[in-house]
């Protein structure tokens, strides 16, 4: 079935679920803009997109990339390894990048009248925080727990912003190549722990235009 032609801002465009976002979306003929601080990550895709360079903790930044958008994806996070974030912090991302830079695509949507948003965030928090296997838990607590703070957070932020909301929540993300199927649960239902980035992108894109997960969390694991 044929979809409407959207104007889609991506904020965290040059992770690999911004770019698998990004390759979804020209895919199903939307007009694409890329926001990230390393825009030069994605001159592969040029051509095709229009790329705005800024930074997801500057209100500014995004109030000129929203402006004139249908919709918003967010794919921000920390791709630094994460033991090394553990012990000595982030290099070059702030430890609240999810929260605070969520925080100002809402203001900006506000501002601008734009309804829809898409978030990836994490299987794990939220309405399936109790949901995570054991072994996971303890990652998360021992390795990855500022970080997964501020994911809890970002969707707070996103639960009482007004907005026609989505919350993707993605088990494990691989870069394997996109065979698989997904298993789309909005009662936080997984059947395994490992996702490919490429199928993640694609359901980010669908649900912009499904009415059936506005207002809810989804959990995403391979079929």
């Amino acid at each position: 079935m044929e979809t409407a032609k959207m104007k889609v801002l991506v904020v965290g465009a040059t992770g690999g679920s911004g770019r698998a976002t990004i390759e979804a979306l020209l895919a199903r003929g939307h007009d694409v803009t890329a926001f990230a601080r390393r825009t030069d990550r994605l001159q592969a895709l040029s051509s095709r997109i229009k790329i705005i360079n800024g930074d997801a903790m500057h209100p500014d930044d995004l109030d000129r990339a929203v402006k004139g958008q249908d919709a918003v994806i967010v794919a921000l996070g920390i791709s630094e390894n994460p033991f090394r974030v553990r012990l000595r912090g982030s290099a070059g991302t702030p430890m609240d990048i999810r929260s605070a830079g969520t925080r100002n695509v809402i203001a900006a949507m506000h501002r601008h009248g734009v309804r829809k948003l898409v978030v990836q965030t994490s299987f794990g928090v939220g309405e399936t925080r109790q949901k995570l296997p054991f072994l996971y838990r303890l990652f998360f607590k021992l390795v990855l727990k500022p970080q997964i703070a501020d994911t809890e957070r970002q969707e707070q932020v996103v639960r009482a912003s007004g907005l026609d909301w989505v919350i993707a929540q993605p088990v494990n993300l691989t870069d394997r190549p996109d065979l698989e199927e997904a298993f789309v649960s909005p009662d936080g239902e997984v059947r395994g722990m490992q996702i490919s980035r490429k199928r993640v992108g694609r359901f980010l894109a669908e649900a912009l235009q499904n009415a059936r997960y506005v207002g809810r969390s989804v959990a995403l694991s391979a079929a």
